[in-house]
């Protein structure tokens, strides 16, 4: 679970969005105050800024933050307005308390969070006054402690340095992030982690020193524990696997920092951590529960020290023996699979109606939070919710595919989850039912069709979900056009014209990419909607052009990510000189620092610009590809790090890999017949060969060190495109091999998501790219059925959920826009293709039959 998704969650129901964007949330009294004379103020996301008018700030520097708790926030906010005011301080604020209660949340960001209020200092004496005088004035006051930062003294205040001016510049992964300038004038990174850093050109303030020293006092060597391994971090503290020193005993370390990690009704990972103790030695004589071992402080933060259980997750042991991820399971095969998971689900039941027995409720129930031993037997893990029977409340810490609603508490929260385990363990789908409780008749359909599962443990499972027995909703997926148009008008009544930062729904990366992007923006969804026939809205169109010609600080120029992508669109909407407009701001954009990818680098912008240069005749725009072409190459010659894709590693598959290279020479070769061309591109593929595996059923996906990808963004199926395009002009043993392995990879019947770059619509996808091979074109044709098990009706239309399942989509690369293309591309007449997935314009005749709606006019027509 991608534990960022949590926090835009809280808006909106349906929606991923940002608490900054939402209207109406509650705000603090401050926020209400009229801006004092001589200042102004602006909203900026989750903050609101205020600044003495025709003032100055260097562009970086030493900046104060200042913590707080619910219960503070208020005073301490007041206390630095009254005091930055009268003295000319820039400052900044978190303007409500639900937006508070968010940063400092369990899996709030580890760097962003404490961050309340930010002071910004003209020089490093006044930075000196001002947290003297601060420390003075909030003495007392409590906050929790900024892990990106140095306190000073025992109070909220602390200091970072880092960048005042919103100044960018490319990461060495490619991605654009806020900068500050070192000792060479040289735009770097603005490091952003969860530790204290000082920049090595930079000096740390005298008077800072004996807070760092006091900082680095603290040491694990106080304690009778020595920690052997990292298993996660959370914003409320570590959980790790330790050892008792004393006794050579291995445990698990749980670890809590005050006022940090809040939960929705705002207790703290130390307070949580204290229930739980409570809770496992009310619970010791289970055998399914975790001995406490011990308690101790280490500086502020609390440690639990629990036995060690032997085992893995249940989510993780699932993946493993889930027959519906191989297309050649057989009956007998999921029949052994139904007799586990019944049983699994059976020594669950008997726990949790034991710990009822005890007058607790568990809270937490899912997939995660379960142990499965080497032998099979389960253990319940986590047990900061859980909570006495008499008097209970909804957990204010839950996982949303086994949360029960709000009107369930008790034993009723538990069983619930139990409901949803059992169709989980079939069909791990259940986040889809806090969208529309209904899904979970479909879902238990789907596993009656797939598993022998006695059908009265479905419906039970079904009755305590949705409180009655309701049949299935009828939810099909095709190709046809009433599929495209109940599509399409869930697309449309999802948007909102009247916001400046997104026109329709998707993915939280909206909130750090911007709104405008083919992969995330309104211009996927725009060019969606065009090529799959369901029309043009010029409306909408003109709300991306607006924004898109006069875009806002910080926008990216990549081909998914950022404006040549929009420009990609407008020339395909029919909307040239638009089309021209933004790629003269591109154009005037360095190309420093950008990385290899099609998705944000300069693969994706040589592709760009060669095609709209052959449909323009643009001869600059072609010279311009040239040039981002000849960077590549470079590029190309190193291929650092190991057969590991993702994280610290460079990464492999179409978007972010070297796949997107290769699909840019072998398109360039179809233009110019240089056979160097050619020779480039196999390098790139071997490049991303070597990170890929091949799995027990055959099936090549990416290796990402914890998990393999068949995906087409950044998976096999990606990579599998380019290879058999390549193997169009030269025959090569291995990559002809490698295709037959990505194409065992295509054939699974269950996929965890439903969008096209990470998901079932892009196997879709993938499979119609072979119109010619009939048994693709039934495989092709049960993944779009298959795509049923992920809809939801919207409005009166039907949409997808977006990355996690959480909430629903609507963008190009996660949600119902891009099932909308996969879709399209799987008709048999007049299908259409993903960008560049087809020669270019100026490719020899021979090659024409492969362009579609690449080669199309703005009117649509061949």
């Amino acid at each position: 679970m991608d534990e960022r998704y949590d926090s835009y969650c809280a808006a909106d129901r349906l929606f991923y969005d940002s608490l900054g964007s939402a209207v109406e949330q509650p705000t603090f009294a401050a926020a209400r105050r009229p801006v004092p004379d001589g200042w102004r103020s602006e909203p900026l996301d989750d903050w609101l800024i205020y600044a003495p008018e025709g003032g100055t700030l260097p562009q970086q520097g030493w900046k104060i933050h200042v913590s707080a708790t619910l219960a503070n926030a208020e005073r301490v906010l007041d206390t630095i307005w009254d005091y930055c005011v009268p003295r000319g301080l820039s400052f900044k604020f978190l303007r409500g308390p639900r937006t508070l209660l968010l940063r400092n949340s369990k899996y709030a960001s580890r760097a962003a969070s404490g961050k309340f209020v930010t002071v910004y200092p003209r020089d490093d004496a006044e930075l000196e006054l001002v947290c003297k005088e601060l420390d003075e004035l909030l003495a007392g006051e409590s906050g929790p402690y900024i892990l990106s930062d140095l306190r000073h003294g025992v109070g909220p205040v602390h200091v970072r340095y880092g960048g005042f001016a919103a100044r960018y510049c490319h990461s060495p992964d490619g991605q654009v992030v806020p900068a500050i300038e070192d000792d060479t004038g040289t735009l770097v990174p603005d490091r952003r982690d969860p530790v204290f850093h000082v920049p090595s050109w930079v000096t740390l303030p005298a008077f800072l020193g004996p807070h760092l020293a006091a900082r680095n006092a603290t040491s694990t060597n106080e304690v009778p524990y020595r920690i052997e391994k990292v298993i996660h971090f959370s914003n409320g503290g570590g959980l790790y696997v330790g050892r008792d020193v004393r006794t050579d005993t291995q445990v698990v370390l749980k670890e809590a920092r005050p006022h940090a990690g809040l939960d929705a009704d705002g207790a703290d990972a130390v307070t949580r951590l204290t229930r739980e103790a409570d809770a496992l030695r009310r619970l010791a004589d289970l055998p399914q529960v975790p001995r406490v071992h011990d308690e101790f402080p280490l500086g502020e933060h609390r440690f639990l020290a629990l036995e060690f259980i032997e085992g893995r997750s249940l989510n993780k042991v699932l993946v493993e023996r889930y027959p519906l991820i191989d297309a050649d399971a057989t009956d007998a095969d999921r029949a052994d699979y139904t007799r586990w998971a019944l049983d699994v689900h059976r020594q669950v039941e008997q726990v949790v109606t034991a710990i009822h027995d005890r007058g607790l409720v568990y809270g937490d129930l899912h997939l995660f939070n379960i142990m499965v031993r080497p032998d099979d037997r389960i253990a319940l893990v986590d047990f900061e919710v859980a909570a006495p029977i008499d008097g209970h409340r909804r957990p204010g810490l839950r996982n949303q595919g086994f949360a029960a609603p709000r009107d369930r508490t008790g034993p009723a929260v538990d069983r619930y989850a139990l409901a949803c385990l059992r169709l989980a363990l079939f069909l791990p789908l259940t986040q889809l039912v806090r969208l529309g409780p209904a899904k979970a008749a479909h879902l238990a359909d789907v596993i009656a069709a797939h598993f022998p599962v006695p059908r009265d443990l479905l419906d039970d499972a079904v009755r305590e979900i949705t409180g009655v027995a309701e049949a299935a909703p009828e939810l099909t997926v095709d190709v046809g056009p009433a599929q495209r148009d109940r599509l399409s008008r869930a697309i449309l009544a999802s948007a909102t014209p009247q916001r400046d930062d997104r026109l329709f729904p998707g993915d939280i990366e909206q909130f750090r990419s911007g709104g405008l992007n083919l992969a995330h923006g309104a211009a996927g969804v725009l060019y969606a909607l065009h090529v799959s026939g369901a029309g043009r809205w010029p409306e909408h169109e003109q709300w991306l052009v607006r924004r898109a010609t006069a875009p806002p600080s910080g926008t990216r120029c990549g081909f998914y990510d950022g404006l040549h992508g929009v420009a990609y669109a407008l020339e395909l909407l029919g909307r040239r000189q638009d089309a021209l407009d933004v790629l003269d701001i591109c154009l005037r954009q360095p190309l420093d620092g950008l990385d290899h990818s099609l998705a944000g680098g300069l693969s994706g912008i040589a592709l760009n610009l060669t095609e709209l240069a052959g449909r323009t005749g643009e001869t600059t725009l072609r010279d311009a590809a040239w040039r981002a072409a000849e960077r590549i190459v470079d590029q190309l010659a190193d291929d650092p790090g190991p057969d590991i894709s993702g994280g610290r590693h460079p990464y492999a598959g179409l978007l972010r890999g070297r796949t997107g290279p290769a699909l840019l020479l072998v398109r360039l070769h179809e233009l110019t017949g240089e056979q160097a061309l050619l020779d480039h591109a196999a390098t790139a593929l071997r490049q991303d060969l070597r990170r890929c595996v091949v799995r027990p059923d055959g099936a090549l996906e990416v290796n990402e060190g914890w998990r393999t990808m068949p995906y087409l963004g950044q998976g096999s199926i990606g990579i599998g495109l380019v290879l058999d395009q390549y193997l169009r002009h030269h025959a090569d043993e291995r990559f002809a091999e490698a295709s037959a392995g990505v194409r065992r990879a295509a054939r699974s019947p269950f996929y965890a998501q439903s969008g096209l770059f990470a998901g079932r619509a892009g196997i879709v996808a993938y499979l119609a790219a072979y119109p010619d091979d009939p048994q693709r074109c039934r495989e092709r044709d049960a993944q779009v059925a298959r795509l049923a098990w992920h809809a939801l009706p919207y409005r009166d239309g039907t949409a997808f959920p977006g990355e996690q399942l959480l909430r629903l989509s609507m963008d190009l690369g996660t949600g119902t826009a891009g099932v909308l293309l996969a879709l399209a591309a799987a008709r048999p007449d007049a299908p259409v293709s993903l960008p560049f997935l087809a020669p270019l314009t100026g490719a020899p005749d021979s090659l024409a039959s492969a362009r579609v709606t690449e080669s199309t006019d703005q009117h649509g027509r061949r």
